[in-house]
């Protein structure tokens, strides 16, 4: 551990892109940063040494998951979600707030918190902004999240006011619930919709209240790419400068790369490791599909520039086999090739930022992402 305090640092910029470093107590983050997701203490089909030989610096973890199951106070008396789950360097949890608007018919939410159902047995839990903040400390976590209402869409300008409006509330009091220590920050979470005088409300009262970083919520959500990057365009020049910038649960690598056009600094997504559960892997030319018959007989690697396990020692004939009969190596080799892939994007990214070159890597792979997956033999 570094112990030292919690603090951002541009290096390098290249129009709004930025390269920096993020320090906490559990280590330092190079970003633009993809963070892999660990929902329940675990990233899926990954051993902890596995993640770390992808380039990952940090992952997230979830504060409503692990509240349910095993508990945040027992993980606290087992030492903490690093001990638990071994993982040394920096983690970042997830507030439970886009897990309990999931819930639906299952919540009941007012002005204080949210009382809503388990998924797993049926049981009623209560979150409210303290407990959340609570929650999270129990975890250890390196950055804690502000509870929020994540706004659904499509919704109505109304509604999305009111609801951003309630997570203000709400990150005022996370604010006054965080106990401040050394290498450890509070990010609050920009609401609003894809209605521009609404985010610049949320941000100009998250920065009121004051956060060691700030992330864009409410995204990602079913809007499409050319809304989110609006909104974006609408909300990251309302942001602090010398604060990390973080866009929750996003995405598609095109998503990832405009994103940081655009000013972002972090970013999470389920979409590497689902893929590698589903058969598909990310490549510098695009989504492949393993489960195609075309891959049954082709004796190349999946992405001859690649460097993990997947590509070096197997052929995409194999990864192909083992894809259509269900065997779990397929899905631990695809899912360490989807993470491997992300993390060389963001490192191709924060090279690209220090050599002032940025702009022309995202022309290059829209390029050849157009042109497609490598030629079939």
């Amino acid at each position: 551990m570094s112990g030292g305090p919690f603090r951002f640092e541009v290096a390098a910029t290249d129009g709004a892109a930025r390269r920096g470093r993020l320090h906490t107590t559990h280590g330092t983050v190079d970003t633009p940063a993809f963070m892999p997701v660990g929902t329940a203490a675990t990233v899926k089909a990954m051993t902890p040494d596995a993640v770390r030989e992808t380039g990952a610096q940090i992952v997230l973890g979830n504060t409503y998951h692990l509240m349910l199951r095993p508990g945040a106070e027992r993980i606290e008396r087992l030492g903490g979600l690093h001990r638990f789950m071994n993982w040394a360097g920096p983690i970042l949890t997830d507030s439970g707030g886009f897990q309990v608007m999931s819930l639906t018919d299952l919540r009941k939410l007012d002005e204080d918190g949210v009382t809503f159902r388990s998924h797993v047995d049926g049981s009623y839990h209560r979150l409210t902004p303290e407990r959340s903040v609570e929650i999270q400390r129990c975890l250890d976590a390196d950055i804690t999240m502000a509870f929020d209402e994540c706004t659904r869409f499509p919704c109505t300008e109304e509604e999305a006011a009111s609801s951003m409006r309630l997570s203000m509330r709400w990150a005022a009091r996370c604010r006054e619930a965080f106990v401040e220590r050394p290498g450890y920050g509070l990010f609050g979470i920009v609401q609003g919709s894809v209605f521009p005088d609404l985010r610049r409300e949320s941000a100009e009262a998250l920065i009121a209240i004051g956060f060691d970083g700030y992330a864009v919520g409410g995204l990602a959500v079913g809007e499409g790419q050319e809304a989110m990057f609006s909104t974006l365009d609408a909300t990251v020049p309302a942001l602090p400068d010398d604060r990390p910038r973080y866009l929750m649960g996003v995405g598609k690598p095109s998503d990832i790369v405009g994103s940081v056009l655009r000013g972002i600094d972090m970013f999470d997504c389920v979409l590497p490791t689902r893929s590698g559960r589903t058969g598909q892997a990310w490549t510098w030319g695009g989504p492949v599909n393993l489960r195609n018959a075309r891959h049954a007989d082709d004796p190349r690697p999946l992405d001859p520039e690649c460097r993990c396990p997947a590509c070096r020692d197997f052929s995409r004939a194999y990864l192909h086999h083992l894809t259509r009969a269900g065997e779990i190596l397929g899905v631990m080799l695809l899912t360490w090739h989807n993470l491997t892939f992300y993390q060389d994007l963001m490192r191709s990214l924060r090279k690209a930022i220090t050599d002032g070159t940025v702009h022309n890597l995202a022309a290059a792979l829209a390029e050849r992402e157009a042109k497609g997956d490598i030629e079939p033999l």
